[in-house]
């Protein structure tokens, strides 16, 4: 995935199309990362998820449920945005 942010389109659970905005895309060990929020909602909440290719080499985003994956993107995306912050 390339580093342009905008908008994608994801189904949620009952198939439903939403619209999120990407945040920023993240680079830790040897995965990518996106982190997602709903466009036009008014909320903190936001998704991440893993970019990985299937077995056709399409990339698919997939969310991080492992309790310690999710940390270490939480304390990338933190430690990334706590940067911008202070410059």
């Amino acid at each position: 995935m390339d580093n342009e942010f905008g908008t994608i389109l994801l189904n949620d659970e009952n198939g439903v199309e939403i619209e999120f905005e990407v945040i920023t895309k993240l680079d830790i060990e040897d995965k990518e990362y996106i982190i997602v929020t709903p466009k036009n909602e008014e909320t903190e909440d936001a998704l991440a998820l893993r970019i990985d290719k299937d077995e056709d080499g399409t990339e698919v985003l997939v969310a991080v449920e492992d309790d310690e994956e999710f940390e270490l993107v939480e304390e990338a995306y933190e430690t990334l945005f706590a940067e911008d912050l202070l410059n």
